[in-house]
């Protein structure tokens, strides 16, 4: 049987300080930046980074 390897998009993990984390939830809290579009401007690969 033959089997066919996929090439996929390798992510990789990244730690935030929690300076940063803070500065974002600051940011959201005010309501300068939503959740996904600090997500999307700050390049943070995970929805939990902010949310929780």
């Amino acid at each position: 049987m033959k089997t066919t390897k996929t090439k996929g998009i390798k992510r990789t993990q990244r730690d935030y300080t929690l300076g940063f984390k803070l500065s974002i939830v600051e940011l959201v809290e005010k309501g300068e930046f939503t959740y996904k579009q600090a997500q999307s401007h700050y390049g943070i690969q995970g929805r939990s980074t902010v949310l929780v």
